[in-house]
């Protein structure tokens, strides 16, 4: 049985026409005097009703995310959102993806709330924790080339506070804390699940496979994903155990309509508007220097040479290659299981909104996912 998520970016739905022509970034420098608050206000309630829609649709979890000083998306505070939807809800997981802790000065903060928000729900919460993309490290004024050892030292000083007894204290390159004893402890035991989403970063894999984490591919085409996927497999037997389907999991972009030709029709216009206005960013900003480790760099930097600029990708490209899944439930349905048979992922994360998408097409895409495809799914065996 697979485990099926919806996501959400929360994204500005409003920009200029001309905004190709007058930006190059919609990230750090893309002005705040274009952010209407009214115009905000409306979204805010529109994507808290989506995700609440979810839980009655049959969602197993809701998640939300992380992100500064961009309309790509409004959720600078992921712990906010996150409480908002914690007395609104009733059953469903409710998935952070994630706190980026290497921007947190004080990590023991990042512990409280999410002990906080575990306590409320009763132990629904899901902990995900990222570095971050290179655009938050301009957005911080932080060192990108520390960004792992903060990330690493960061994850040990929570888990050190949600597991042992205080006070404790702990010191580190990075964090220094002379007493450790955060008030109130999450309500699972040891501490809520962690999930460790990524585009692939090996590190990032492997760290999620030694401590036995689930993980995420997020905005990856199929061969990616599977690359992915089967990485963690191998390092997770090189821990010494076989990866369980429930630790590999995989997030994309869905839209189903009644037919074929009505979800593709509608599906473009936000597809674009999300990759070729929201998605756009210099390559400064997507790698600032340090960012990705000296190894890697040279093949990343080719294989993502024009990632982030307007027209990089196609529609036909996003939904041949996976990026995206678009369809009637039939057509999505039996994309879903042809792609579980290539990848074997026990975690499906649904990103069922995007780009500039209105309410009432996202509340129906929730609905037809709900009523005709996560059944589908929940009878797939997973092993």
């Amino acid at each position: 049985m697979v485990q099926v998520f919806a996501f959400h970016l929360m994204p500005y739905g409003k920009m200029p026409e001309d905004f190709n022509e007058r930006y190059d970034s919609s990230w750090v420098t893309y002005s705040n005097a274009n952010y209407d608050p009214e115009y905000g206000n409306q979204l805010y309630h529109n994507y808290l009703d989506q995700l609440e829609f979810c839980e009655q649709m049959g969602f197993d979890g809701i998640g939300v995310n992380e992100h500064h000083q961009t309309p790509y998306g409004l959720m600078p505070s992921p712990n906010v959102m996150a409480a908002t939807l914690a007395r609104r809800t009733q059953k469903v997981k409710i998935a952070i993806l994630g706190n980026a802790i290497s921007l947190r000065d004080h990590p023991q903060r990042v512990a409280e709330e999410v002990a906080i928000l575990d306590v409320i729900t009763k132990g629904r919460i899901i902990s995900g924790f990222v570095r971050g993309i290179g655009a938050e490290y301009h957005s911080f004024q932080l060192d990108p080339t520390k960004s792992k050892e903060r990330f690493f030292e960061a994850h040990d000083l929570i888990i050190q506070a949600w597991t042992q007894d205080g006070p404790t204290s702990y010191y580190g390159q990075h964090y220094q804390f002379p007493y450790v004893n955060s008030w109130p402890r999450p309500y699972q035991k040891p501490h809520p699940p962690i999930w460790c989403p990524s585009q692939g970063s090996k590190d990032t894999i492997r760290f999620a496979a030694q401590n036995r984490y689930p993980y995420l591919q997020t905005f990856s085409s199929i061969p990616s994903v599977k690359s992915s996927l089967d990485y963690y497999r191998q390092c997770a037997e090189e821990f010494g155990y076989t990866a369980p389907p429930e630790q590999l999991g995989w997030s994309t972009f869905i839209y189903c309509a009644e037919t074929d030709a009505q979800a593709h029709e509608e599906a473009e216009e936000h597809a674009m508007f999300f990759f070729n206005k929201l998605f756009v960013m210099p390559k400064e900003f997507f790698f600032p220097p340090g960012y990705i480790p000296p190894q890697a760099q040279q093949k990343t930097l080719q294989s993502k040479a024009g990632l982030g600029q307007p027209g990089f990708f196609t529609y036909q490209e996003l939904t041949e290659k996976g990026y995206m899944i678009v369809g009637s439930p039939k057509s999505v349905r039996e994309q879903l299981r042809e792609y579980h048979k290539q990848l074997g992922f026990g975690l499906l994360n649904i990103n069922i909104h995007f780009g500039d998408m209105p309410h009432d097409r996202a509340m129906k895409n929730i609905e037809l996912l709900g009523k005709e495809v996560i059944p589908s799914l929940k009878t797939i065996t997973v092993h």
